[in-house]
This record gives structure tokens, sequence and C-alpha cells, in this order.
């Protein structure tokens, strides 16, 4: 059997390490302001301009259930994140850190939810390895 090397980068959430696979993502950038726009699900932070398209952003602490402990500085933006659709959409994190090589062999699986591929231990700790925006479901904008 062929190992299957993955590049992911790593992001923070309130002080705990996730990934997503590099694949999904178009870029990073720093948060800029964003227009809050009224009656939508409290997961969507607002839009904001990125080089002349809307873009939606998320954040993926209201997602995944998590303490929104701290203002996110950076935003991942995910190309095609609903394939059906033009819509653009960003995740707002408190940090990103690494773009990294793992391997299958790397990945646990103990936990199967909608939201989190696999966990990765990496110097004693774990890094949550997350599903980009087209296959979690709430997160659509549509």
């Amino acid at each position: 059997m062929t190992e299957i090397d993955t590049q992911v980068i790593e992001f923070e959430l309130n002080n705990k390490r996730y990934c997503v696979d590099l694949n999904y993502v178009a870029e990073i950038v720093d948060k800029g302001d964003l227009t809050q726009i009224p009656n939508t699900p409290t997961h969507i932070e607002g839009v904001m301009d990125l080089r002349g398209e809307t873009t939606t952003i998320i954040n993926p602490k209201i997602v995944f259930d998590l303490e929104n402990e701290k203002n996110g500085k950076r935003i991942i933006v995910f190309e095609g994140a609903d394939q059906d659709s033009d819509d653009n959409i960003g995740w707002i994190v408190d940090e990103v850190h690494q773009v990294r090589q793992i391997t299958e062999k790397e990945v646990d699986d103990p936990i199967k939810t909608e939201n989190v591929k696999g966990v990765i231990k990496e110097d004693g700790d774990f890094v949550i390895w997350v599903e980009p925006p087209e296959t979690q479901n709430g997160t659509n904008t549509n």
C-alpha cells in the first residue's frame, strides 16, 4: 500500500492548533474591516471586499462550538468553497502557523464527526485536522 502525503496548513483557535488540507486554501489575508449583514446565522461574521470579490467571513469557533475568546487576526480564504456556487468563503482565525507535509500514518481518527478528519500528534500536543467549508453543514451561505 502506498502512503499518501498531504500538505496541511496549521492555524490557531483559542490557543489550540488545527489544520486544513492546503489544496482547499486560496490565500491567507489579514483581517480587514468586515461589514455585518443583518439576520444572518451567528457563525457569519460579515463580508469583506477581497480584490473586488465579496467574501463571506465565517467564525469557525461558532461552527465548531468553541469558546469565542479572542478576536481573530487572519483570514483563510477557501477556493471553491461551494462547488455549486461562486461564493467566496473565509474563516477568521487567531493565527496561521505553518504548512507541513503529513502522511496517513501520522493521522489518528479516534472520533468521527462531520467537521473532524483526524488528529495529528505534534510535540506532545494534538493538531485537529478539520474539513473545509464545502463539506460542513451550516457553513453554506446560499
